[in-house]
């Protein structure tokens, strides 16, 4: 299967933000078998998320993410923290943010959208539904709606 490029002609660049490795292995493997060709960069704390989106130190020539998947149950900051930071910041703010967690709890989904969230996925409990999950995810952002480009190199 030939893979797509996104609409500017370059792979789609994801930023996944997950302190669980085998979630984060679950996404890469997935995103491999997708229809968008992406370069997936996992995260692994809400502090390395927040200076990769700054573009600070190692990650000043670093492409900012096309879509980021955050995981709330992260270690020290929470992804709210890191969502509500996201949101609140000019240079990411137009980034779409899809919060997958292992919670369905009314209240995390509620705050994830009063922050702005752009989807709350409810992370799937074997590798058929999380590739399944994360074709549809991609076939949505990057297949049909339409996303702002990055501008940036």
């Amino acid at each position: 299967m030939d893979k797509k490029l996104i609409g500017d002609g370059r792979p789609a660049e994801i930023l996944l933000v997950d302190d669980n490795r085998g979630d984060a292995l679950l996404a890469a493997h997935a995103f491999r078998e997708a229809h968008v060709e992406a370069n997936l960069t996992v995260a692994s704390t809400g502090e390395m998320a927040l200076a990769m989106l700054a573009r600070e130190g190692e990650y000043r020539d670093k492409r900012l993410p096309d879509l980021i998947m955050l995981d709330l149950g992260l270690p020290k900051m929470s992804g709210v923290d890191v969502l509500s930071r996201i949101k609140s910041d000019m240079r990411s703010r137009h980034i779409p943010v899809i919060v997958m967690s292992n919670s369905g709890a009314g209240s995390n989904i509620l705050k994830s959208y009063q922050l702005h969230a752009n989807a709350y996925v409810i992370k799937p409990d074997n590798l058929a539904r999380f590739r399944e999950a994360i074709s549809l995810i991609e076939q949505f952002f990057f297949l049909l709606a339409c996303v702002p480009q990055n501008i940036d190199a």
